[in-house]
């Protein structure tokens, strides 16, 4: 198996496409969270928070993302694939996710930022979870993440 070169990926292209994402979602009267799953620089998942609007606390994208991929790739497929998505996935997400094995998880708003957000205590980080088994990376366009969620009526 031949180790996917995440470094090459358009970083910026993708984490536009989960900002749109969680543009949406806000819009449609969710809470503002997007994400992309990538395999070889292609997007071929996409999701936005869907917890409001399907009345299911389980809709994060992170974890559709992960519930969706395990229905449709193997272990080693998921292990090339990284997940763009505009907020540091929860503790649930991270957990579902790690059980995928996704081989990278790519940040722009962390979990402290939205603890700050929401009012809340943060929440045990995702690279707790997910270490050894998928690289996080992140914050990565912090700024234009965080607009987001200051336009947002947390």
């Amino acid at each position: 198996m031949a180790t996917p070169q995440f470094d090459d990926h358009a970083h910026e292209s993708h984490m536009h496409e989960a900002f749109q994402l969680a543009r949406e979602a806000a819009t449609r009267g969710d809470e503002p969270l997007g994400s992309v799953l990538v395999h070889e620089d292609t997007v071929i998942l996409a999701e936005s928070n869907r917890v409001r609007t399907q009345n299911d606390i389980r809709y994060h994208p992170e974890l559709h993302l992960a519930y969706l991929a395990c229905r449709e790739y193997d272990p080693d497929e998921r292990a090339r694939m990284g997940v763009y998505t505009s907020t540091e996935p929860c503790p649930m997400c991270a957990s579902g996710m790690a059980t995928a094995g996704f081989g990278r998880v790519v940040y722009s708003v962390g979990s402290e930022e939205i603890a700050a957000f929401t009012g809340t205590e943060p929440t045990v980080r995702s690279s707790e979870i997910l270490d050894g088994v998928s690289d996080v990376v992140g914050p990565v366009m912090n700024d234009e993440g965080r607009q987001i969620h200051k336009g947002y009526d947390w």
